[in-house]
Formats: structure tokens, C-alpha cells, sequence
């Protein structure tokens, strides 16, 4: 955090989100590795979205216009905002200094243009903020943010199972190697 530009740095909201514990103090599951957990993630990772959600919520106090997150910091914020006492009656009020409201999509094309206009807000805002590019592993371009990301869906481990494309691949070129040899075995 040394890097940051001193009116980032020396802030007083900035000051307040970065001495701020997320969660339950002592309590057996953190809210880094809840996060992980929820999500699929490795505790680095969770870590590392914690910090981009501080870098949000600074963002969406102090930019002078809506944010949006990416959805790996939406994940963050939806958790946090279940640690309702957290949330509402520390962090808000005596960390942020106002509420910040979730406020989610309506729907239709104008809000789609409205929120790629927002999110591209965001990311300049975070540049000017915070002195450099927001890491693209966790804020993605506009189109993945705002059409792919969307369409991701849970999955319970008990209900499917979820390979990656290239998992898959590999899989069907095994499949039909095992058909050829045993076509070619037989024939």
C-alpha cells in the first residue's frame, strides 16, 4: 500500500476501510476463508478480493459518482452484507461514513448501457484513486463484467460435476482413442 498516492493513502475513509475486520471476530471460519469457500477459491485469492473490495467501497464513497464492482468483488460484498450487524451498524456508519446501498440491475438495454458506462467509470475512477490498473484477474473488461459473468450459475458438487474446457478435450481425445483402439482390437 506504500505505492498509493498520498491523497488515497492519507485519506480518512481510506484509513478506516483498511483497519476494518471483516466478520465475526474468533469465530472458526473467517470471513477470507467463508469467502473462499462460497466461491471456489483459494485463500490467496479470497485475500486478494477482500482488498479489491476495500478499493471498492473506498471508490463508492469518495468517486462522486455510482460504481460498480467486478463480480468477484460483488461475490465479497453480497457476503459482507450478510454479516448484517457488520455491515449496517459498524462498517457503514462508522467506517464508511454513510450507507452504501446494493443496487442491482433493473434490467433492458438502457441499463446495460447505463452499466457499461458505470463500470468503465469504475475502472478510471480506480486508476486515478489508487495510481494504477485495476488487476484484470479480478475486474475484468466491460463485456466479461457485464454479459459473461452474469451467466454463471452455482453448482452443488452433489448435483454435477464441472470440468473446464480443456479438461473436457482432453476427455473426448481419450474417449475416441479408447474407441479406436478397441475398434481396431476387435477388427
Amino acid at each position: 500500500m506504500d505505492c498509493l498516492p498520498a491523497s488515497t493513502r492519507d485519506h480518512p475513509v481510506w484509513q478506516a476501510i483498511v483497519s476494518h475486520d471483516f466478520g465475526i471476530p474468533g469465530a472458526a471460519m473467517s470471513f477470507a476463508q467463508r469467502l473462499a469457500r462460497e466461491n471456489g477459491w483459494s485463500d490467496a485469492f479470497a485475500a486478494t478480493v477482500i482488498e479489491e473490495y476495500r478499493r471498492f467501497c473506498f471508490l463508492a464513497m469518495t468517486a462522486g459518482q455510482e460504481v460498480t464492482p467486478s463480480d468477484a468483488v460483488d461475490q465479497a460484498w453480497h457476503l459482507h452484507l450478510s454479516y448484517s450487524r457488520d455491515y449496517w451498524q459498524r462498517f457503514c456508519p462508522h467506517v464508511l461514513g454513510g450507507d452504501l446501498h446494493h443496487g442491482p440491475t433493473a434490467g433492458g438495454p438502457g441499463e446495460r448501457a447505463r452499466f457499461f458506462e458505470q463500470y468503465a467509470c469504475t475502472l478510471a475512477a480506480y486508476q486515478a484513486a489508487f495510481g494504477a490498473a485495476p488487476p484484470a484477474a479480478i475486474w475484468p473488461d466491460a463485456r466479461r463484467r457485464l454479459l459473461d459473468d452474469p451467466r454463471a450459475r452455482r453448482v452443488h458438487p452433489r448435483d454435477g460435476v464441472v470440468l473446464t474446457r480443456l479438461a473436457l478435450g482432453a476427455l473426448c481425445v481419450l474417449c475416441m482413442a479408447l474407441g479406436f483402439l478397441a475398434a481396431w482390437s476387435m477388427g
